[in-house]
């Protein structure tokens, strides 16, 4: 543990100083959700990452961005594969999540971190992050963006959609506020806001769980939370809870779940479900049990709720292993499991590591992670796939510098047969150079479908399109490729947002984020992919660079 423990120290001493820094000063921008420190594991300590030049001074502010018009604004209707779903100003937007109305496949909701930024005339920029709807009634021509009034939060991040059978959606968010004493921020809540309209009013949201605490006291702090929804007004909620000790050191991070069975008005008492000390499948030594994230619930063909996460494997390079736990619909307590899956190759060594000290891949400084996860069969029951990304075929070690890296990171998949209880050998997605962020759905016939980041498109392995993978044949494990976008989107140098550091000067302005992961939705017809894409340039500033906006895209 003396490994974890020096580099716990050192970030705590370093969000200690950045909170100093925060109440006096106030930088130019926040990052987009939650800056505490994580295990080495996932290196997913949400930094207070420069979204704009440090030359650019500015506080946040709310101003009108936080009790807007409805509806906010939309995009002209467009037959282009590609669609871009923004229309709120020159601000980026990452970390997409969609779903489609079972009851009508025409509406589309998609959500996102949404950064609203205006520069005055006299170089002061105000800035807020509220998640917004991106809504569509004709099957992703047309984008309209509806607000949620996140009435007493400063902020908010990490956004998930889902419908239940009935056409109810949810959007599910972490909720901060700031502290005037002690600067950004308070440990965040998870909300849950519902709409019975198809994405254009949304109620007020509902406080799932609270936080407690600040980064850098003792607390709780809610973080990566899912959701997904079926029959009618039925929906599951699961996160991650941070427990914090003196000074906001980590002890342990447990999954926890709460479901509502009327629509969202009310939801069940937080529940671990995890299982602490158990779920440790052959892990070694200490609390490495208790370090768990990246949850995500899946409904079964038969009702069953499955949810998939990582947890920590051992203390000695501290490698994830993927596991899936069940869950009851009533309550959201765990019923059988942690299955373990697979182990994951994302630990110590097996990543280049970027200039804020983050896993990243060849000659880039944006932040990743393994994360991905479980898909359901609607045609069989006891059928589960889950679906991540390591690197495991890549050259291991890895050498810290990503400069000095040549890195392959795929896409894995392993399924199971008899609701989670076995798990096949992990198979890997093969294609050259990074695949990374993939999310996974059944479609109405039984075959998997994956969307990912993919940079395969480019010889050099620094520009990426989205994909997407269909499986030939149910439960076979091999796929066909299609590209999503058609256009690619370079991060390695010349980009604007979450920029203006240079580690490598051939790459220029790196960005070091394009949020943690993308989404795809699958109804009976279509695949619906949505994520971050950088092909438009942005001015903002004195500064000009890719951007960053939620892409939509529809295929068979």
């Amino acid at each position: 543990m003396s490994r974890y423990a020096s580099r716990a120290t050192k970030l705590v001493t370093l969000f200690t100083v950045l909170g100093l820094l925060f109440a006096v000063t106030i930088p130019s921008a926040f990052a987009e959700d939650s800056p505490l420190p994580l295990p080495v594991t996932h290196q997913h300590f949400n930094f207070m990452d420069p979204l704009l030049s440090p030359s650019v001074s500015g506080h946040p502010g709310e101003a009108q961005y936080k009790n807007p018009s409805s509806p906010i604004c939309s995009n002209a209707t467009s037959s282009d594969p590609n669609v871009n779903t923004d229309c709120e100003g020159n601000a980026p937007h990452n970390e997409t999540s969609i779903a489609v109305n079972p009851t009508n496949p025409q509406n589309l909701i998609g959500s996102a971190n949404d950064y609203q930024l205006n520069l005055s005339s006299g170089g002061t920029v105000n800035e807020t992050t509220f998640s917004r709807a991106h809504v569509s009634f004709d099957g992703g021509q047309t984008w309209v963006t509806y607000p949620v009034y996140y009435r007493g939060y400063t902020s908010t991040g990490d956004p998930a959609v889902a419908f239940d059978a009935s056409g109810n959606a949810y959007l599910a968010t972490l909720g901060f506020t700031w502290s005037q004493n002690r600067g950004c921020c308070i440990n965040p809540d998870i909300l849950v806001a519902t709409s019975s309209d198809g994405g254009k009013s949304w109620s007020r949201p509902a406080r799932v769980a609270s936080g407690k605490g600040y980064f850098t006291t003792p607390g709780k702090f809610n973080d990566k939370e899912y959701i997904t929804a079926w029959g009618d007004g039925n929906a599951i909620v699961t996160w991650t809870i941070f427990n914090q000790g003196v000074g906001g050191s980590y002890i342990n991070s447990p999954i926890y779940a709460s479901v509502t069975h009327d629509a969202g008005k009310s939801w069940t008492a937080p529940t671990e479900i995890s299982g602490s000390a158990s779920f440790c499948i052959g892990a070694q030594g200490g609390n490495a049990c208790d370090q768990s994230q990246a949850s995500v619930p899946v409904v079964a063909a038969d009702g069953s709720i499955y949810v998939s996460f990582l947890s920590t494997a051992n203390t000695t390079d501290f490698r994830d292993q993927y596991l899936v736990v069940k869950v009851d619909p009533n309550t959201g307590q765990s019923v059988a499991g942690p299955y373990k899956v697979a182990d994951v190759f994302d630990g110590l060594s097996d990543y280049p590591i970027n200039i804020d000290g983050r896993q990243t891949y060849q000659d880039s400084q944006f932040r990743t992670w393994a994360a991905g996860n479980i898909a359901a069969d609607p045609t069989d029951a006891n059928h589960l796939a889950v679906i991540w990304s390591d690197m495991r075929n890549s050259v291991l070690p890895a050498p810290t510098n990503p400069y000095a890296a040549s890195t392959n990171s795929d896409v894995i998949v392993s399924q199971s047969f008899d609701g989670g209880q076995t798990w096949s050998s992990a198979t890997a997605l093969n294609l050259p150079g990074d695949q990374f962020m993939p999310w996974g759905s059944f479609n109405g016939n039984g075959l998997l479908k994956i969307g990912f980041f993919d940079r395969s498109y480019d010889p050099a392995n620094h520009a990426y399109g989205f994909t997407l993978a269909t499986e030939v044949s149910s439960g076979s494990l091999n796929f066909n490729f299609t590209a999503f976008t058609n256009t690619l989107s370079n991060p390695t140098q010349d980009t604007r947002w979450f920029s203006g550091r240079t580690a490598n000067a051939s790459f220029p302005n790196p960005t070091t984020f394009l949020g943690d992961y993308g989404n795809i939705a699958v109804n009976a017809g279509n695949t619906f992919g949505f994520w971050t894409d950088m092909r438009e340039p942005v001015t903002f500033g004195s500064r000009t660079g890719s951007g960053e906006n939620a892409y939509f895209g529809a295929m068979p």
